[in-house]
């Protein structure tokens, strides 16, 4: 049987409560729970499912370049180099056909 959960008088009590305690504790079952994502959210969770994290060692003059380029155009430098590396396999691929 699930725990009863106390009045909270703030969010910032509420928050020292979860906190410490299990919210498992407090749940009225087990069972699974259907959820409807919004579609474009599931989209991405869909997309992200199919890449794979990878490490990469570059020079930090190289990182710092990045950055700066990346900045000027206003993304993240992460996604500025995701999609160079992609538009290299592209070329390479064309190349090669």
């Amino acid at each position: 049987m699930a725990k009863e959960l106390p009045e909270f008088k703030s969010e910032a009590e509420e928050a020292e409560f979860w906190d410490t305690h299990n919210s498992l504790d407090y749940l009225e079952s087990d069972e699974p729970v259907e959820i409807e994502l919004d579609p474009e959210l599931a989209a991405k969770i869909r997309e992200r499912a199919q890449t794979k994290r990878v490490t990469l060692r570059l020079r930090v003059s190289q990182i710092e370049a990045a950055k700066e380029i990346a900045r000027k155009k206003d993304i993240p430098y992460q996604t500025m180099i995701r999609s160079w590396v992609a538009e290299a396999i592209r070329r390479e691929q064309e190349s090669r056909a």
